[in-house]
């Protein structure tokens, strides 16, 4: 085999696992675009110590310990990523101000084809988009690095405790530990806040729901709205630390300092294993629509619990292979000549 072939088919090797590595290194770092660059790093290195694989254990395994440590030595620093609602409490409509703060205080959306690998079983399916949603991520980076790795090598990617003790090069006990100090703050910040609930695939009235939202916002309906919104339903908007909650404050908000929202344009993203959409408000200088927001919905009991709208477009709409601007349909502009 020639020199050439050889890395071919160690790159093809490696490739096979990037998107399970990335839905891994998401979940550990709590950043679409670390998580990535860990990846990147992870593939590196294993193509560099290919040769010094010697098959001990699968590839598979290999990669993961490589990714584990990538991970941790970029968590050194402690930062953990939050959702505005884990730092602060909310803010009443009349005080509402957009104060920014730093990318890096931020949980990240992630869009799903990303981090999700294709699996043929249903429920596997569904256990993988619960494990990226935002409120499990938030809960994941309330969890020390290590005890983080256990619970998702555990329980969400179904490794055994002697398969992740070999990883970690720790003891089962140690990894049973972990695992149990990790389910137990869990188990308290769900009880805290818990989270709505999504069918896998959506059901018809989940859909319907869904039909009646793009509606109403792209109608800028504030009536129809406050319908679908549950009456404990939380606004954020990342990088902005301020959040609302209930109805009235969020179409409040909408209609005073998010007014400029009016006559929206909505296209349907799938993100962090829940619905979402990508927004587009009206483009006042070149006509058209320009990017402006990456919507998460979290749904439960028919209604909308979450709406959380991520703004640093730059970032996130190559990110979801999205344009940054829409042309005016051909309707729209012979209505303007």
């Amino acid at each position: 085999m020639s020199n050439g072939t050889a890395t071919t088919d160690i790159d093809l090797q490696l490739e096979k696992h990037r998107v399970e590595l990335t839905g891994y290194c998401y979940r550990m770092l709590g950043s679409s675009f670390e998580a990535e660059d860990a990846v990147q790093d992870t593939m590196v290195r294993a193509w560099r110590n290919y040769e010094k694989f010697e098959g001990r254990s699968s590839l598979r395994s290999w990669l993961y310990r490589i990714a584990t440590n990538v991970c941790l030595d970029m968590l050194t620093a402690g930062n953990r990523r939050a959702r505005p609602m884990d730092l602060s409490e909310s803010t009443p409509l009349a005080q509402a101000a957009l104060s920014p703060r730093p990318d890096h205080t931020w949980l990240e959306p992630m869009p799903d084809t990303r981090v999700l690998p294709t699996v043929e079983d249903p429920a596997d399916a569904a256990v993988a988009k619960e494990s990226v949603r935002l409120a499990f991520m938030a809960a994941l980076q309330q969890l020390p690095p290590k005890q983080r790795a256990v619970l998702i090598l555990r329980e969400v990617l179904a490794w055994k405790a002697s398969e992740v003790a070999e990883l970690l090069d720790t003891s089962v006990a140690s990894v049973n530990s972990a695992l149990q100090r990790a389910r137990a703050t869990l188990a308290d910040r769900d009880a805290q806040s818990p989270e709505g609930s999504v069918s896998d695939p959506l059901d018809d009235e989940q859909q319907k729901l869904l039909e009646r939202y793009v509606a109403a916002f792209e109608g800028y309906d504030m009536t129809a709205l406050t319908a679908l919104l549950h009456e404990d339903a939380i606004m954020t908007m990342p990088p902005f630390d301020l959040w609302l909650r209930g109805p009235g404050d969020i179409t409040g908000f909408m209609t005073t300092l998010g007014s400029a929202c009016e006559n929206s344009h909505l296209l349907p993203v799938q993100v962090n294993g829940l619905p979402g959409f990508a927004q587009y408000k009206p483009d006042e200088e070149k006509g058209g629509h320009t990017a402006w927001a990456v919507q998460v919905l979290e749904l439960s009991d028919g209604r909308i619990t979450g709406f959380h709208c991520f703004l640093d477009t730059q970032r996130w709409f190559p990110l979801f292979d999205l344009p940054l601007h829409l042309e005016p349909k051909p309707d729209q502009v012979e209505q303007s000549v």
